[in-house]
């Protein structure tokens, strides 16, 4: 199955953000994608934490929830909307994952888990005050279109600290992992390949991993590096920076090979 990792560098500007992700959706299907993941924040990277309280949406219906919808459908893609601002209630928002299938239904939603904080002296993040954390992992099926069901884990960015939550994930038999992500550009070039990498090879599966690449209007510089990694931990395509479509592919026998060469998940004692 073709699949793809969408790179952006989100601006200020939701329409333009909307159009710019429609771009490479649309450039995904052509090449043959099933699926297409955006990034985190694919929506809004706004000046302030708070903007994006402006534009959120509660579940179910919104013009960023119909836009994921409407390409979805249209496009005939599975598509994972990155994150987009879901109402929680009071002056917080759940940075969350939705997932549509090419008929344009909601399938699956997942919110943030692990909320970033971060103070190096001269840059700090504490998504805490704008966020509400999610509670539950979710793994969804996919279908393809030869009709193999893939299981899939979702997580968020941060998420990719905690290899938890990735083995509970492969303990319910997650294939593919999806890590849409907003890195900084500091934590990124220390530690995104390494963590990435770590995730496939402990859990035998396939990672995706679309990011916010460049510098944004906000003057926030992210790391980009969007990638997909094999079960063995083999980098298959990746893009540094900038906006672009990272094409892939899952193979069903690569997936069967390593797990049957390194059977590592059958020698869990936990």
């Amino acid at each position: 199955m073709k699949v793809a990792a969408l790179q952006m560098v989100s601006g200020m500007d939701l329409r333009e953000n909307l159009a710019a992700a429609r771009g490479l959706l649309e450039e995904g299907a052509a090449a043959g994608a099933e699926l297409a993941v955006l990034p985190e924040y694919f929506c809004l990277l706004g000046a302030r934490d708070t903007d994006k309280l402006a534009i959120q949406e509660p579940f179910g219906a919104g013009p960023i929830q119909d836009f994921l919808a409407r390409a979805a459908r249209e496009l005939g893609l599975w598509i994972v909307g990155g994150t987009l601002p879901i109402t929680a209630g009071g002056e917080r928002v759940r940075n969350t994952a939705l997932v549509f299938d090419p008929r344009g239904a909601c399938v699956a939603r997942y919110d943030k888990i692990h909320l970033f904080r971060f103070d190096n002296g001269s840059e700090r993040f504490d998504e805490a005050r704008v966020l509400e954390r999610g509670s539950d992992p979710v793994l969804f099926t996919l279908t393809a279109r030869d009709g193999r069901a893939w299981r899939v884990g979702l997580s968020v960015c941060y998420d990719l600290r905690f290899p938890e939550l990735y083995r509970a994930y492969a303990g319910q038999g997650a294939e593919l992992l999806l890590v849409p992500s907003a890195f900084t550009h500091t934590t990124g070039q220390a530690h995104w390949a390494t963590l990435l990498r770590a995730r496939a090879i402990e859990n035998l599966a396939y990672v995706l991993a679309p990011a916010q690449g460049g510098l944004h209007a906000n003057g926030r510089r992210t790391w980009g590096h969007s990638m997909l990694v094999d079960p063995w931990g083999t980098v298959l395509a990746e893009q540094a920076e900038g906006a672009a479509c990272v094409l892939g592919e899952l193979e069903v026998e690569r997936l069967a090979q390593a797990r049957r060469q390194l059977p590592a998940l059958e020698h869990r004692l936990l």
